[in-house]
């Protein structure tokens, strides 16, 4: 504990961490999933709670004297408000719910998600050494999964694909089979960002490390992730240097026509490529039954325009509004949960999640929350918060939260916010006693 009093942001770094221990093969009771990283992310909210009320109670006898984080500014920087939208749009979408009960639990969800978590990362990291902890964890953490990924893949024990196990999924099985993938994508964006703002041994280091965890990310065959991390990559590199972008660019494209005209070597990441330049045209069914609840979202909202059906409703409702071509559940199957047939209980899209189950003034919330992020750390050049925001938002358009990870996207959405909330040159030397949020 004395370790948490001083270096409060190591709350957040054991909420990532958490995240990895192996899911278990039997499945939790109905509606109840709460995992070590969930309980860890209590307890961060809980210690920031603690920091939160110390500082504002050593400010308050003369606020803008002291020499905290955020003295002179108040007890948290003005740009934590854009949480607040975002809570009360929730909050909106749960009174107006027809069934609360049902709701409830999907409120707390989505306000641990999308405002706690985050605001207590905010809290807590407090400079440099504090941002070094928390960005080490999630690549700690990208690093350890992508080599159980790889060793899945190698040894024929990852989750099924093509009736073979040879995807990788890291400690987190096939019933989450993007987890291990979005958790390397946040390693490779950090990475590839703190490597452009370094020189020497340190940038090529940091940068062989964004090179190495691309080969799990690979292997983890997640067209979504490779387009996420691909939009977040050339963010930042544009950031750093327009005319590199340019040349990446140009190798990023001769690269991707040479392995649709020759292929890659590999027939499965061949086919797997070959799908998404056939999404629109001819869809497989993962595609096809994603399209299905896309609509099904759309139609929940269109009767429910300013505040949807209600906080967790959506699998309640898919049958009602989802289109006959839908399928029953997705097939799955790994060594340690053995075949199974899960529901497709949520559209796989976040932003048509939140328009379904809390209409405009949700989605609203929402889109203003991660774009202001987004425009924030964009014309500051902040390279690791561009590319992890970009990362997200693009992820978002064929994901939504569930599972272990999402403690995970959490904190690194807290991390972004911190970098953004009040610095101005983050690309900078900055002095490890240097507050994150004070102005420069």
């Amino acid at each position: 504990m004395g370790a948490l009093r001083g270096r409060p942001s190591l709350a957040a770094a054991v909420t990532v961490l958490l995240a990895c221990l192996p899911a278990g093969g039997a499945d939790a009771p109905a509606g109840v999933d709460v995992t070590a990283s969930d309980v860890a992310s209590v307890l961060l909210v809980a210690i920031a709670a603690v920091v939160l009320f110390t500082t504002s109670r050593a400010l308050s006898p003369g606020l803008g004297r002291g020499t905290g984080g955020w003295a002179g500014r108040g007890v948290l920087p003005v740009r934590a408000v854009v949480l607040a939208p975002v809570a009360g749009a929730a909050a909106l979408a749960l009174l107006a719910s027809p069934d609360t009960l049902v709701s409830l639990p999907g409120f707390v969800r989505f306000l641990q998600v999308f405002v706690l978590v985050p605001l207590a990362v905010l809290v807590t990291v407090r400079d440099r050494a504090d941002v070094m902890i928390v960005g080490g964890a999630l690549v700690g953490a990208a690093t350890l999964q992508g080599v159980i990924g790889c060793v899945q893949v190698l040894t024929g024990t990852g989750a099924a694909y093509g009736g073979e196990r040879v995807r990788a999924v890291g400690t987190f099985g096939a019933p989450d089979v993007m987890a291990m993938a979005t958790m390397v994508s946040y390693g490779i964006v950090i990475l590839l960002g703190a490597g452009l703002t370094q020189r020497g041994r340190a940038r090529v280091l940091t940068l062989a490390g964004a090179g190495l965890l691309c080969v799990p990310l690979a292997l983890s065959l997640s067209r979504g992730c490779w387009i996420a991390v691909l939009g977040a990559a050339l963010v930042v590199v544009f950031l750093r240097s327009r005319v590199l972008a340019a040349r990446v660019v140009l190798v990023v494209a001769a690269a991707a026509v040479l392995a649709f005209a020759t292929g890659t070597g590999s027939d499965l990441m061949d086919r797997r490529l070959a799908s998404i330049a056939s999404a629109v045209s001819d869809p497989d069914q993962s595609v096809s039954d994603r399209y299905s609840l896309w609509l099904a979202a759309t139609r929940m909202w269109a009767e429910h325009p300013a505040t949807g059906v209600g906080p967790r409703r959506f699998g309640e409702l898919r049958d009602t509004y989802a289109p006959i071509e839908l399928s029953s559940g997705s097939d799955t199957d790994d060594p340690v949960h053995g075949y199974q047939r899960r529901p497709l209980l949520s559209p796989h899209n976040m932003y048509l999640l939140t328009l379904s189950e809390q209409g405009l003034f949700g989605l609203g919330a929402f889109v203003a929350f991660l774009g202001s992020l987004t425009w924030w750390a964009l014309r500051g050049g902040v390279l690791v918060a561009a590319g992890l925001l970009t990362c997200q938002t693009i992820s978002f358009a064929y994901g939504d939260i569930g599972g272990p990870s999402t403690t995970v996207m959490s904190v690194a959405l807290g991390l972004a916010l911190a970098l953004v909330a009040g610095r101005r040159e983050t690309t900078a030397p900055v002095e490890a006693a240097t507050p994150v949020g004070a102005a420069r």
